[in-house]
């Protein structure tokens, strides 16, 4: 789940996450949802992946930051979700930028040629 943009090139690092993690486990079905400015949003996803028979569903938040989408807005859309959707699982995840590997990861890839 991410930020949205209204370039189109905004979303090439998030679509290459997504195809990482689906060549790395070949049991989880892998969507890209987006808060605003693109498609498709995470109702959406949600419903596609109802229709799939998902029954657990785990929402990664790409923000670096926790500002208010991820600290507000998408806590309520969660809750709504889940309410709608019962019978999936729903687990969201903290943003991806508090993930220490994450940041460690940063550090190594900032520091690598000093």
């Amino acid at each position: 789940f991410a930020h949205g943009s209204r370039d189109p090139l905004w979303s090439k690092p998030i679509e290459a996450i997504a195809h990482a993690v689906s060549e790395a486990s070949n049991t989880c079905v892998v969507r890209c949802a987006y808060l605003e400015l693109m498609t498709p949003s995470l109702e959406s996803v949600m419903e596609e992946l109802a229709l799939l028979d998902v029954d657990h569903i785990r929402i990664a938040p790409m923000f670096l930051g926790v500002g208010k989408h991820a600290r507000e807005d998408l806590p309520e859309i969660t809750t709504r979700l889940a309410k709608n959707y019962p019978h999936i699982k729903l687990d969201l995840m903290p943003s991806i930028g508090e993930h220490p590997e994450l940041i460690t990861a940063i550090a190594n890839i900032l520091t690598k040629s000093l």
